[in-house]
């Protein structure tokens, strides 16, 4: 499963504080850790001051820029940070996170990936909201595709977000969205499925327990991708051991080498 590593986000209050007082080192100790623990990509949102945020924004990326080479997840919803971080993303294929079906949104941002010739996160909601039910998703992801062909964006770089929400709030949540990851990669492949995976635990005691769960339940439906903690305790070795037995790790070489690197603790 491709990780995208979610801590650098400055809706969390160390992560802004930091990005506030300029504090380099804290964003790098960050982005060089999660590299290390597994994450594939690293993702880079500076949305809490609009006034702000395209300047947090190229400041961040210098600064994750300095620590890894993991490719990056530029996350905003302003069309000009995205285009100023998508400028400076630098090695390997960056992923816009995230898109929507809505008009103003497919408009501003997909003709961006297509420029870029990005990943995009695209969650399955349009201008009615946020779909209830698994059929309720289906039609902001067709807007969705038909935005990508009109664009010239390869279907096998749009990552379909089901929309992962938290059983405190509806206890059918995760089960809805398990059953509309299976029905995304029946009726519209070869796109690919990704999710904010630990939104399911919001507001739960133990969340590490829930989000653990749901990853490998996610992995079982035939989820893609996840933006996920890479450093939170176990979540790695959950990952390496559900590609295991779910045959997505030939002769589970990357299972062993996880634990002789101490990965599996």
């Amino acid at each position: 499963m491709l990780v995208v590593a979610e801590r650098l986000n400055c809706t969390r209050k160390r992560v802004r504080e930091a990005v506030e007082a300029r504090n380099a080192e804290f964003v790098r100790c960050e982005a060089r850790r999660q590299a290390e623990a597994g994450g594939d990509y690293v993702d880079v949102n500076s949305a809490t001051s609009v006034e702000s945020e395209l300047a947090d924004m190229r400041w961040m990326i210098e600064q994750v820029r300095a620590a890894t080479d993991k490719p990056l997840s530029i996350d905003t919803a302003s069309p000009t940070v995205m285009r100023a971080g998508l400028s400076m993303h630098g090695p390997g294929q960056p992923m816009l996170n995230s898109l929507t079906a809505e008009r103003e949104r497919l408009e501003t941002m997909m003709p961006l990936a297509a420029e870029f010739q990005t990943k995009v996160v695209a969650l399955a909601m349009d201008d009615s909201g946020m779909p209830e039910t698994v059929e309720g998703r289906l039609p902001a992801i067709e807007k969705l595709l038909a935005a990508a062909d009109k664009h010239g964006v390869k279907r096998e770089n749009v990552y379909v977000d089901p929309l992962v929400r938290p059983v405190s709030i509806n206890p059918c949540y995760a089960v809805q969205c398990l059953a509309a990851i299976r029905r995304i990669k029946v009726e519209f492949g070869p796109v690919q499925t990704i999710g904010g995976l630990s939104n399911v635990s919001f507001g739960l005691p133990k969340r590490g327990h829930l989000n653990r769960v749901f990853v490998a339940l996610a992995m079982e439906a035939g989820i893609d991708a996840g933006l996920i903690d890479p450093l939170e305790p176990g979540m790695m070795a959950t990952i390496r051991a559900a590609e295991a037995v779910l045959a997505r790790d030939e002769f589970c070489l990357a299972y062993i080498t996880a634990d002789r690197q101490g990965r599996l603790q």
